[in-house]
């Protein structure tokens, strides 16, 4: 296999091969067995089984076709991994071109960030799982630098678009909202500020429902939806910052 994805092996070559890598996240609720307990998030990775870098694991992707585009390919080869369908959000995050970021063959690689929902649950391979993004295996190559990459794009455009939406479930209570930011943003986020940014911006509206009840009873929390399921620019001067900076 080609180092990112598949194909035949080569020697290094005077032309450049084209590949797509592909940082999906998704918040995940609660324990597993990647990652500590509570609200999460996580990264898709598949595990390596050939050399170089056999072990370690990768982000979704491969060798771009000659009659396909990037965004074209990032689809396809990640629909091979997971249910395209349950893939939210998808954008490039950049280009990554060291020439001795593999070894053996000139590799440039087009680096995409993807988003699923909390609530889907796509079927994976045996080879691939989802990781804690606070507790990641040993990645191979450089692709620990491309997902960093995309985990920072995702929480730069929590601040200024929708992008929420992608990885909210259809509807949610504002507590559920705010520990699904919190996760993405790496830092605890207030669910009234919140509430009244969204609202502010027309992207957040109440479904006229309530949540089931907890154990401990008190009064129903009132259920909220995203107004569209589509990615806007909402402010683009605005940005969450940790409580007190």
């Amino acid at each position: 296999m080609l180092p990112g994805g598949s194909g035949p092996p080569t020697g290094r070559k005077s032309a450049s091969l084209l590949e797509v890598l592909a940082a999906v996240f998704t918040v995940h609720r609660g324990t597993g067995n990647h990652g500590p307990p509570g609200p999460q998030l996580r990264l898709l990775l598949w595990q390596r089984t050939t050399e170089p870098d056999a072990g370690r694991w990768a982000l979704p992707g491969g060798v771009v076709r000659d009659n396909e585009d990037v965004d074209a390919s990032a689809r396809r080869q990640l629909a091979e991994k997971v249910d395209l369908r349950q893939v939210t959000h998808l954008e490039q995050t950049g280009v990554f071109s060291d020439p001795h970021r593999m070894p053996d063959i000139r590799m440039v690689a087009t680096g995409f960030l993807g988003l699923v929902p909390m609530d889907a649950h796509p079927s994976l391979p045996a080879d691939t799982a989802w990781h804690s993004v606070d507790a990641l295996p040993e990645m191979a190559f450089d692709h620990a630098s491309i997902a960093e990459r995309a985990r920072q794009r995702l929480q730069a455009k929590l601040s200024y678009t929708n992008i929420g939406f992608a990885l909210a479930p259809a509807s949610f209570t504002l507590a559920e909202l705010g520990r699904i930011y919190a996760a993405a943003l790496g830092h605890d986020v207030d669910v009234t500020n919140l509430q009244r940014i969204l609202t502010r911006r027309g992207m957040l509206e109440p479904t006229g429902s309530t949540a089931p009840p907890g154990p401990s009873g008190g009064r129903p929390a009132a259920m909220y939806r995203f107004s569209t399921g589509e990615y806007r620019v909402t402010d683009p001067f605005a940005a969450f910052r940790p409580p007190g900076a």
